[in-house]
C-alpha cells in the first residue's frame, strides 16, 4: 500500500482544517500519539484526507492497536466524500475480508470511483479484477483498458500485466514489440517479473533481435530478487556458457537457488552439476550457496559473484 505520508505531504498546503498541518508533520517525524490527536480532531470535524490519514494509522497499529475495523470505518467516512485513496484503500479492505466481510462485487464499486478520478493503484487492481473475474465478469479487454491507463502513469505491475496481455495476445492484438516496450518501462522500475520476461524476449528473440547477452543481462538482474525461474534459466545458460563462459560452479550454485524455491528442474540440474564439480569446486560451491542463502544484502553478494566470474 501506499506511502501515507506522501499523500499528506502532496495535500496538506491546500488542507483548510486545524491541526492537520501537525499532524501530518508529527507523523513524519514518528510521533504518533500528536498525530492521532491531530487528525482525530480534524476527521471529527469532517476533514476527508484526516479521516483517511486516521484510518491508516488503524490500519498500522501506528500509536493506536491495530484494528482493521476501525481503520475500515474512517476510510468509508473519506471514501463517501470521494477521496480517491480512501476509496481505492477501502477497495483494498472488501478484496481482502479486512475490517469487513469479504465482498469482491464492494472492491471493484470502492476501486471503480476511485479509479475514475484516476487514481493508478485502484485502475490496476480494476483491471486484476477483469482479468480474474472477480466481481465482475471475466473481461481481458476491460482489463487491457485498465491496466493501459495505470501503465501509463507509471504504475509498474500494471506495465507487466500490459506486457503480458500483448505477449499473449488477451484482451489486445499479441504485439510483442509492444510487450517489450512495457516490459522494459516495469524492468526499470525494478519489476522482477518483467526482468525475467525481458530476458526470455532476448533469449527467443521475441519483439527483438535473439540476443544471449541481453538475456543474460535482465536475467541476473530478476535473479538477484530471487526470481526463481530467471536463476535456473541463468545457470542453464552458465551450464552450456550461451551468453557468458561457461562455468559449471556458477551454474550449480544458480540451480540450487531457484531449488532451495521448490523449483523441481532446478533440484534435477543441481544434482547433475554436482557430479561435474571438483571436491574442491564442490565444497566451494556449497559454501557459497550457505553464504548467499543467509546474506542479508542477498542481491549485492549475488551481483559482486556474477560479475567477478566473467
Amino acid at each position: 500500500m501506499k506511502n501515507l505520508l506522501s499523500v499528506f505531504l502532496l495535500c496538506a498546503a491546500s488542507v483548510s482544517y486545524a491541526g492537520f498541518d501537525e499532524g501530518a508533520m508529527a507523523y513524519k517525524k514518528g510521533d504518533y500519539q500528536t498525530a492521532l490527536k491531530e487528525f482525530k480532531e480534524a476527521a471529527e470535524q469532517g476533514e476527508a484526507l484526516a479521516q483517511f490519514g486516521l484510518g491508516f494509522m488503524y490500519y498500522k497499529g501506528d500509536g493506536v492497536l491495530q484494528d482493521y475495523t476501525e481503520a475500515a470505518s474512517w476510510y468509508l467516512k473519506a471514501a463517501e466524500q470521494g477521496d480517491a485513496m480512501a476509496q481505492s484503500f477501502l477497495g483494498f479492505m472488501y478484496a481482502n475480508g479486512k475490517g469487513v466481510p469479504q465482498d469482491d462485487e464492494q472492491a471493484v464499486s470502492w476501486w471503480f470511483k476511485a479509479a475514475e478520478q484516476g487514481h493508478a493503484e485502484a485502475q490496476f487492481s480494476l483491471g486484476q479484477m477483469y482479468r480474474n473475474g472477480e466481481g465482475v465478469p471475466k473481461d481481458n479487454e476491460q482489463a487491457a483498458s485498465w491496466y493501459l491507463k495505470a501503465a501509463e502513469q507509471g504504475h509498474a505491475s500494471a506495465q507487466f500485466n500490459l506486457g503480458l496481455m500483448y505477449s499473449n495476445g488477451r484482451g489486445v492484438a499479441q504485439d510483442y514489440a509492444q510487450a517489450m516496450s512495457w516490459y522494459l518501462k516495469a524492468a526499470e522500475q525494478g519489476e522482477a517479473s518483467a526482468q525475467f520476461n525481458l530476458g526470455l524476449m532476448y533469449e527467443k528473440g521475441r519483439g527483438v533481435p535473439q540476443d544471449d547477452g541481453q538475456a543474460v543481462v535482465w536475467y541476473k538482474k530478476a535473479a538477484e530478487q530471487s526470481h526463481a525461474i530467471a536463476q535456473y534459466n541463468l545457470g542453464v545458460m552458465y551450464a552450456k556458457g550461451v551468453g557468458m563462459p561457461q562455468n559449471d560452479k556458477l551454474a550449480y550454485i544458480l540451480f540450487n537457488l531457484a531449488a532451495s524455491k521448490g523449483d523441481d528442474n532446478a533440484i534435477k540440474n543441481r544434482d547433475i552439476m554436482l557430479k561435474m564439480l571438483t571436491p574442491a569446486e564442490r565444497a566451494d560451491a556449497q559454501r557459497i550457496s550457505t553464504r548467499l542463502y543467509n546474506s542479508k544484502n542477498f542481491a549485492v553478494e549475488l551481483r559482486r559473484l556474477l560479475n567477478s566470474q566473467k
